[in-house]
């Protein structure tokens, strides 16, 4: 064991890899695992498994990945470009190769190689559509496991046409097929149908795909069904056009591991873990824009909730609704469900909000059922005269319920808006995957401004973004408002933002 092994370290958007080889240049030791935002923690996590199998030998370690720059600095480890990586493994071991396609948790990229082996390199820019993270927001939509997605698009039986653009807006193709009754299955196949055409269409831009193709990254690796899909794009008739490695997901690390422009870092793996565990506890934020507290103490947060709270609907009691003419309303919207039953009086009696979970039709029979057990709770049975829907689900709650009435989400908007204050003149509303601007003159709508080809800062984001940092919505805004120095992450796209 006195051989110094070489070593990447892989720390991408959303998956940290590692991979140590021998003095041959064969993998002994790999590993493949989502980091969940925690870079540092994970990747000691997988050297102590290392130092577990093989003992404490001495690595030659360089480290790549869109998050790995950080890391590289701070313990003084080469670093590597990951594009250069992929590049030098591919001249050494894939010489034959002329296109390499490669989708990762926030990017995708196809590199050109000419007869000289000239890269000519295409990346996603401002927007992520198209990949690992896009599949994971659309199994949340699905309330779906993503282990489980690739074993659904295997069921499907036909593709639909899904925009693979903005990773949100994506939600609103599903949110429309989901009220068509559509399977899980055939809109699992066809997210990958969808990623499959974004990578190919959005990087070629016009260049010949030419074979020999190499594919890499964690989503062409553990989802045969995304692979199958980008051969059905491709239009592959030869099965050795396509080369799939070993290790699809582990090509930057496997370059890492191989390249060394530079000086050695040889350390044994305690040494490195000892210095990680050092180094990790340092803060090294120094560099990050700072924005303002949201709130300078806990006085001024409550001061603002009391505030913002006085404007309440006027209530009665579900006892005082009891021979009352009652309204139901239902809003189903791209990823919650709204219902309330008010009275004559416009006061409020019920209210039911919930998640879809890819369910809109089951979210309503949700809120239905928990009012049926308050009225039942109650002694009597409501007296509902009228019923609208609004919302996206619209068409398909108003047939599936038989309601009376289809109301347009922006008049629903007005009318509320005219019982806090009949002057109004401007609302703002964030919702799951949109955001709108109302202009009202006159007593009536006279402009409305949509988010359009980007849904950053709107709820399904905070959500989506809460979940990868493994909070809860609720306890993620509790903890935001109590920051003292939050980050400046930008105002760009929402998968971008986890780097």
């Amino acid at each position: 064991m006195g051989n110094t092994y070489t070593s990447g370290v892989d720390i991408g958007s959303t998956t940290a890899k590692v991979v140590i080889c021998d003095d041959a240049g064969r993998p002994v030791f790999t590993r493949y695992r989502r980091h969940q935002a925690r870079t540092g923690e994970t990747t000691r996590e997988i050297l102590e498994e290392a130092l577990h199998e093989l003992g404490n030998i001495e690595l030659d370690l360089a480290v790549t990945g869109s998050a790995g720059m950080g890391t590289a600095e701070t313990f003084g480890l080469p670093f590597v470009q990951e594009v250069v990586a992929s590049a030098h493994l591919i001249r050494q071991h894939y010489p034959e190769v002329r296109t390499f396609i490669e989708i990762g948790g926030e990017d995708s990229k196809i590199i050109f190689f000419d007869d000289h082996f000239h890269p000519d390199i295409r990346m996603n820019g401002s927007c992520a559509g198209g990949t690992g993270a896009f599949i994971d927001q659309m199994a949340v939509l699905l309330n779906v496991p993503v282990a489980e997605f690739n074993a659904l698009a295997e069921k499907a039986k036909s593709l639909y046409p899904i925009a693979s653009r903005c990773g949100v807006f994506a939600k609103t193709d599903i949110q429309a097929l989901l009220s068509q009754d559509v399977s899980k299955e055939d809109i699992a196949a066809s997210v990958f149908h969808s990623v499959a055409l974004q990578v190919i269409g959005s990087l070629s831009r016009g260049h010949e795909i030419e074979s020999k193709i190499l594919i890499g990254g964690g989503p062409l690796t553990f989802y045969p069904e995304l692979r199958r899909a980008l051969i059905k794009v491709l239009a592959l008739t030869n099965p050795d056009d396509l080369i799939v490695p070993d290790h699809p997901e582990l090509i930057p690390a496997m370059g890492a591991a191989l390249i060394r422009d530079g000086q050695p870092h040889r350390a044994r793996i305690r040494d490195i873990l000892t210095m990680a565990k050092t180094k990790g506890s340092l803060k090294v934020n120094g560099g990050t824009r700072r924005l303002p507290a949201l709130f300078k103490d806990k006085s001024e947060f409550d001061s603002w909730r009391e505030r913002h709270s006085k404007d309440r609907v006027s209530r009665i009691s579900i006892g005082e609704a009891k021979d009352r003419d009652l309204f139901l309303g239902i809003d189903s919207g791209s990823t919650t469900t709204k219902l309330v039953l008010v009275d004559d009086g416009k006061k409020f009696v019920l209210g039911h909000y919930g998640s879809n979970n890819g369910d809109p039709i089951g979210a309503v029979k949700e809120g239905l059922s928990a009012f049926r057990q308050e009225f039942k709770e109650a002694g009597f049975g409501p007296r509902v005269i009228r019923s609208a829907a609004t919302g996206y689900g619209e068409d398909l709650i108003r047939a599936a319920f038989g309601l009376n009435d289809g109301v347009v989400e922006t008049v629903a908007h007005y009318r509320a808006a005219r019982c806090f204050d009949g002057e109004a003149s401007f609302i703002l509303d964030i919702g799951g995957q949109d955001m709108k601007a109302v202009y009202i003159r006159d007593h009536s709508v006279s402009d409305i401004q949509v988010n359009e080809a980007c849904s950053s800062g709107c709820g399904s984001f905070i959500e989506t973004f809460a979940r990868s940092l493994d909070y809860g919505i609720e306890a993620f805004a509790e903890i935001a408002c109590s920051s003292n120095a939050p980050f400046d992450l930008g105002t760009r796209c929402t998968v971008f933002m986890n780097s």
